[in-house]
């Protein structure tokens, strides 16, 4: 009898399909800005609310704020084409119909949802009040597009409306204010701190190889961590588990910023090359990351982002699961290889690479079924 799992593949796959979603593509783009990549900006700048929410003496429920950064994606993967104005009209006037379409659609992609997280989900689209953690996923939500918006403005100050769009913009966050995160984000140096997470957009996964979806660091880092976090709910974590392995996954690959993404075959075959990055990277974070956030947030951060692969079960910060979060980054990986040689692409390197993932995925061990993660995945339609 098959057993329903959070970390399910349909799921999985759903977020990694809105590495396909394209934003303001009815704008004149700088680059390429997807729903995966904003949807992880988003979940790193309600981390650092939600510290300055706790250094207010607010109590923040993490466990509860991580899942709600997931179901607001959820929701979205299913309305992305809406038009802002028209997604919060309709949620305003059209609740319950928007609602029940937006279940209706999940139960088709991932019919075999794990039941808590199923009826976890319908009630956070059925919530007449956004809770505490709500409040601060929606603040970061427009915080995030506040950043692609300027990022685009320039090239498009003469479009008819854009005026109008920021005026929006601004006010969503302005309705945000309450929150003492918002206005810290906007006028001290944590500013720089997400600017910087934003920044993991410009770099692209898989440099040398052509693939389809391109993906990029920020992305991945976000696909890593909603994997995790599916996991840990099927292995029962404690709360400060899933804080701490959410988290370092998503923080994994930030000091890459400062150092771009060396693809797997450099990094080995060049001898030291892997010790002189990770001091390089160490030197690096504590000179330019570390000032960009208050001081004493800094060694839980230190915990997170330095060696984000190894199990640690700290008397203080307490425990985490480096070998799990290690494991979902090869299945990120994994997909990404998977779902771009599904698609056509026959790029020799793609082919080694993933062939070489299915072979760490297979020998890895551990508490993950990533054999039968793969396996469901050539099941699957792509």
């Amino acid at each position: 009898m098959h057993m329903a799992r959070a970390l399910d593949t349909d799921l999985v796959y759903a977020f990694f399909d809105a590495s396909n979603m394209h934003r303001w593509n009815d704008h004149l783009r700088p680059l390429d800005l997807t729903e995966l990549d904003k949807q992880a900006h988003k979940a790193a700048i309600a981390w650092v609310i939600g510290k300055y929410e706790e250094d207010a003496g607010n109590r923040v429920d993490w466990r509860k704020l991580i899942e709600e950064a997931m179901f607001s994606f959820m929701q979205r993967i299913v309305l992305t084409d809406l038009k802002p104005e028209l997604f919060h009209r309709m949620r305003k006037e059209r609740a319950g119909d928007m609602n029940r379409y937006v279940l209706e659609e999940f139960s088709r992609r991932v019919p075999d949802m794990e039941p808590g997280l199923r009826s976890r989900f319908e009630a956070y689209l059925s919530a007449k009040v956004p809770s505490r953690e709500g409040g601060i996923v929606g603040a970061a939500h427009y915080l995030a597009t506040r950043w692609e918006f300027n990022l685009i403005y320039e090239h498009n100050r003469s479009m008819t409306g854009i005026g109008e769009t920021r005026a929006a913009i601004e006010k969503g966050v302005k309705a945000h204010s309450g929150l003492i995160g918002v206005e810290n984000i906007l006028t001290d140096s944590t500013f720089g701190f997400v600017d910087l997470m934003g920044q993991l957009r410009f770099q692209q996964r898989w440099a040398r190889t052509p693939r389809v979806p391109q993906t990029t660091v920020l992305g991945h880092s976000l696909m890593v961590a909603l994997m995790t976090y599916l996991h840990d709910l099927d292995a029962g974590a404690g709360d400060r588990q899933v804080y701490n392995d959410f988290f370092t996954a998503l923080f994994h690959d930030l000091p890459e910023v400062l150092t771009k993404d060396v693809v797997a075959p450099v990094k080995t075959s060049v001898g030291g090359l892997t010790e002189l990055l990770d001091e390089y990277e160490r030197e690096l974070m504590e000179s330019r990351m570390m000032p960009l956030i208050p001081e004493k947030w800094r060694e839980e951060f230190r915990f997170m982002v330095y060696e984000p692969f190894t199990d640690r079960d700290d008397p203080i910060l307490g425990p985490r699961r480096g070998r799990d979060i290690k494991c979902c980054d090869l299945m990120a990986a994994y997909i990404e290889a998977y779902v771009s040689r599904r698609y056509g692409i026959t790029s020799r390197t793609l082919e080694d690479g993933e062939d070489s993932l299915r072979r760490r995925l297979n020998e890895i061990g551990g508490s993950i079924d990533s054999t039968g993660f793969m396996e469901r995945l050539d099941r699957m339609r792509v």
